[in-house]
């Protein structure tokens, strides 16, 4: 009796392993933001779990830690924590998250980071990842999700634009063609890396995965144009890899959502011989900026007060429906956009 309820364990926990995480509930409504301080009170978390997500995804500067000392570190996320409205998320919200530069370490920090390993294990002791996951026994913070829905598969892809980062390259002329002055400018060559080999190599497989719907999660935004700051516009070779990895492996339903720059927009990539890409932003779930930067690719947009992401995917329908939102801290609605399921798939 005891031989075969350990046979019944471990084939459990096989089964457990190898769906790489689906989950038993189908996940159609997620919500996601980034920056938030910690030192502010965060009532957008209560106006978040009022919309009754079924998941909800930090895409980075999930407080601003910024320092060397992993003491401050790990008192900073306490801080967060302590939050009535972070609990009230954390009762109610399964979560999920990656990682941006503050939550990272240093502003803007890349691979050279000196403490990335300390500040991973802190960021995962934090979001509760399991002993024996994957994402412990590899660098970087990078993974994956699976949720079934209505016989179709819902794909989320975490990205780690951190740890493999080389670092960026420094605008020094004195005019530029923006109204402000830009920090940074576009890697002119190929060997410049955002992923890293290993991240690469692990994101073709994910993507020969079978999935209906793949919303990619990316710290900096990807759909944007060249502005000067942080973006995968710094690495054209980069932004340009990942969208041939896409025509490679054909891998259909690719949305981005991504955070950073204290403000929300949709950004609608067109690419030839492809489907476009569309990445909604939502970046403030505490933070402000005076402006937003130019970008021929924003489609709506842009909203300055603090908010969150939604996107809620109709399952029932032949064709699923993908609607994306933005919600402001006072329950107002300030983005809606509406795509369909064929208009991000390769033609038959």
């Amino acid at each position: 009796m005891q031989n075969q309820l350990k046979s019944k364990i471990i084939i459990f926990l096989f089964f457990v392993i190898a769906s790489n995480c689906y989950s038993q509930k189908g996940v159609s409504k997620i919500a996601f933001g980034s920056c938030a301080h910690q030192n502010n009170p965060l009532p957008i978390f209560d106006v978040v779990v009022k919309h009754t997500p079924d998941l909800f995804v930090f895409l980075g500067d999930n407080i601003y830690g910024d320092t060397y000392n992993m003491d401050t570190l790990q008192a900073k996320y306490l801080k967060l924590d302590r939050k009535p409205t972070f609990q009230n998320l954390k009762k109610t919200t399964p979560i999920i998250a990656t990682w941006d530069d503050h939550d990272y370490g240093l502003n803007d920090a890349g691979k050279h980071y000196e403490y990335k390993k300390e500040s991973k294990e802190i960021f995962l002791d934090f979001f509760n990842e399991p002993l024996n996951s994957e994402r412990r026994n590899r660098e970087g913070v990078y993974t994956s999700y699976y949720y079934k829905n209505s016989g179709k598969i819902l794909q989320i892809i975490l990205l780690d634009v951190r740890t493999f980062r080389d670092d960026l390259l420094r605008h020094t002329a004195t005019e530029s063609e923006f109204f402000y002055k830009p920090d940074y400018i576009p890697y002119q060559h190929a060997d410049s890396t955002l992923l890293g080999s290993a991240q690469w190599n692990w994101l073709e497989k994910e993507l020969l995965k079978p999935a209906d719907v793949r919303i990619i999660g990316s710290g900096s935004q990807f759909g944007i144009e060249y502005n000067g700051y942080e973006a995968w516009a710094n690495f054209p070779f980069e932004q340009q890899k990942f969208i041939d990895l896409v025509k490679k492996t054909k891998a259909n339903g690719v949305v981005f959502i991504s955070g950073d720059v204290h403000y929300a927009e949709i950004s609608k990539m067109e690419i030839p011989n492809m489907y476009p890409i569309y990445d909604v932003t939502s970046s403030g779930l505490s933070s402000k900026w005076l402006f937003a930067t130019p970008n021929k690719n924003r489609i709506e947009g842009p909203v300055m007060d603090n908010h969150f992401g939604l996107i809620t995917i109709d399952w029932k329908l032949k064709i699923p429906k993908i609607k994306m939102e933005i919600w402001d801290e006072y329950d107002n609605q300030r983005i809606e956009y509406t795509i369909k399921l064929d208009e991000i798939s390769f033609k038959k």
